[in-house]
């Protein structure tokens, strides 16, 4: 229907207009469609299982890792409180002549985003790979101290 002939020819009206236009499949396209890095992104966060463990005085992070090295690791704070572990683990070089009969150890990027806690301190944070096994050390900041109360003079007047 074509609101125009109704004399409502104005920019809200022709916005509405095209929206009823649209057919749905174009319309789950536009609005619905997740975007290719919340995908990639979604896919490597999934794909990547881990522990968190809380100490007295820390809390742990612990992912395996097998056959990465150090430099296919990064470790990362965003947004001041936001750990986030991610790279990327390649396939190795095929030696000539050689094929895959089964293929089943995962390639590709990987990623965990973690939101800490208020009393983690980023500026203490500490990350080793041993025997294919990351662990990232996040201290705690100490508790606050109670404040205590102020007394106030009082003079004669």
């Amino acid at each position: 229907m074509d609101l125009r002939i109704l004399g409502m020819d104005t920019p809200f009206f022709n916005t509405l207009q095209h929206m009823m236009d649209v057919n749905d499949h174009e319309a789950d396209k536009s609005f619905n469609a997740p975007t290719r890095t919340y995908v990639r992104d979604a896919k490597a966060m999934a794909s990547t299982p881990a522990d968190v463990k809380e100490y007295p005085n820390s809390y742990a992070f612990i992912i395996d890792m097998p056959g990465l090295k150090s430099g296919d690791i990064k470790v990362q704070v965003e947004d001041d409180n936001v750990l986030v572990i991610s790279g990327e683990r390649k396939r190795g070089e095929d030696k000539e002549g050689a094929k895959y009969v089964r293929m089943e150890r995962r390639v590709g990027k990987f990623m965990r985003k973690f939101v800490l806690p208020e009393n983690a301190n980023t500026e203490a944070i500490s990350a080793v790979c041993q025997d294919g096994v990351l662990t990232v050390t996040v201290e705690k900041l100490p508790p606050p101290e109670p404040k205590k109360p102020k007394t106030i003079e009082v003079k004669i007047a």
